[in-house]
């Protein structure tokens, strides 16, 4: 899958139900190219300002997308899936909105590690 995509995917739910959701492939993993998948929810009310991302109808990639709502990347909700367990692309989204992404994702982590003794 390529990086900014968004695809159709298994996800495990808070209780371990498997549910069907679109996510959005933020990169490659490394030696089995695993895809980092982020999860995408229309329930806009669980947004964390500054690191999540939220796609509107009058943005310039929702059309694209394939997203039919507005919709909630949430970088909480991560997972990691082998291609082959990835149902398929229904759209893709902006390169600016992947990069925003990543670096907030980036950012939390190296702030979590400093906090580490």
């Amino acid at each position: 899958m390529n990086p900014g995509s968004v695809v159709l995917a298994l996800f495990q739910q808070a209780d371990g139900q498997k549910k069907k959701r679109p996510a959005v492939v933020l990169c490659e993993m490394p030696k089995y190219n695993d895809s980092l998948l982020c999860g995408i929810s229309t329930r806009l009310d669980q947004c964390i300002e500054g690191f999540d991302e939220i796609v509107y109808p009058h943005d310039i990639d929702f059309e694209r997308s394939g997203l039919v709502k507005s919709s909630l990347i949430r970088l909480g909700f991560l997972t990691v899936l082998p291609d082959r367990e990835i149902e398929g692309s229904i759209g893709v989204i902006a390169g600016e909105r992947r990069r925003r992404l990543l670096d907030n994702l980036a950012r939390y982590l190296q702030n979590v590690s400093k906090t580490i003794a």
